[in-house]
C-alpha cells in the first residue's frame, strides 16, 4: 500500500506562486507515473499536469507555460510549481501514483487564489 500526503497549499493573491509537493511512502517510487489532478467546486476533477517514470511530462492546456511538475526519487516526492495564478486555479489539489493497474491517491490540498 503507498501512501501520498500532499503539502503546500494556501491562500495566494492573483499572479502569485505556490509549490506543491507529495510525499509517497514505499520504495517503488521511481517506478511510479505520477500526476497532479485538481477538482474545483461543482466541477468534475480535472488533470493538471503528469510525470512518468522516466521523468516525461505533459500538462493541460490552461496550465501550460505556467506550472511545472518535478520529481525527485530520492526524496520519494513530486512537486508542482504554480506561478502566475489566477483565480479560476482555485481547487483543492491532489496527487495520484500509478503502477501496473493501480493507482493510489492523496487526500488533496486546498489551494485558494484571491483577485
Amino acid at each position: 500500500q503507498v501512501q501520498l500526503v500532499e503539502s503546500g497549499g494556501g491562500l495566494v493573491q492573483a499572479g502569485g506562486t505556490l509549490r506543491l509537493s507529495c510525499a509517497a511512502t514505499g520504495t517503488r517510487f521511481r517506478l511510479y507515473n505520477m500526476a497532479w489532478h485538481r477538482q474545483a467546486p461543482g466541477k468534475q476533477r480535472e488533470l493538471v499536469a503528469t510525470i512518468s517514470s522516466g521523468g516525461s511530462t505533459n500538462y493541460a492546456d490552461v496550465v501550460k507555460g505556467r506550472f511545472t511538475i518535478s520529481r525527485d526519487n530520492a526524496k520519494n516526492t513530486v512537486y508542482l510549481e504554480m506561478n502566475s495564478l489566477k483565480p479560476e486555479d482555485t481547487a483543492v489539489y491532489s496527487c495520484s501514483a500509478n503502477y501496473r493497474v493501480t493507482t493510489y491517491w492523496g487526500q488533496g490540498t486546498q489551494v485558494t487564489v484571491s483577485s
